[in-house]
């Protein structure tokens, strides 16, 4: 039976990241959207998709559709971009909020408010189904070593680079130090 419904267990200290983007009204009338994060571990590596276009690495993953639970996104964002089988969903990570001026007249901001979860995939692996935009961008999912991703994260944000690297790389900072204390992994 797949374990998708809520985390199985609770991570003794998760992160909390909040990113402003330009100058914005964060404490004002807001328009939120939600959307789920697979933290994905390999032994040393982690399952990430690479964007051929940027030279970034990020977290499969992406927005909640209707109707959905947080896990029942995460496995449809995992089977779409990386082809792969969601079999369980642990421990909630942590979140982030990155908050940029709104484009709707009736909102003060715009935030993605991410939520990061340890994940669990099966043996079944098929070909990844992204969407036109991720085709655009030439995602790839693949296996990176963590102290590789966040450098190669770092090296991209000393150039122009997607906002969501700068969230990525934080996300990735955050794993890195629980790492080497010995917490993940």
């Amino acid at each position: 039976m797949k374990s998708f419904e809520s985390p199985s267990e609770a991570w003794p200290d998760p992160f909390d990241i909040r990113l402003l983007h330009g100058q914005v009204a964060s404490d004002g009338r807001v328009l939120e959207r939600t959307t789920v994060r697979a933290v994905v571990l390999r032994g040393d590596e982690l399952l990430l998709v690479h964007s051929r276009v940027n030279g970034d690495l990020m977290f499969p993953g992406g927005g909640i559709e209707a109707g959905e639970c947080h896990g029942k996104a995460l496995a449809r964002e995992l089977r779409e971009e990386c082809g792969a089988e969601l079999l369980a969903v642990g421990a909630l990570l942590g979140e982030t909020r990155e908050f940029r001026a709104a484009r709707e007249a009736d909102y003060d901001a715009y935030c993605i408010h991410s939520f990061y979860y340890l994940c669990q995939l099966g043996e079944a692996w098929s070909e990844p189904r992204p969407q036109p935009y991720e085709v655009r961008l030439g995602f790839t999912p693949g296996w990176f070593a963590l102290d590789e991703a966040l450098q190669t994260n770092k090296t991209q944000l000393a150039g122009p680079c997607p906002q969501w690297t700068i969230r990525e790389t934080r996300v990735l900072a955050e794993l890195q130090h629980w790492h080497d204390a010995g917490l993940l992994g």
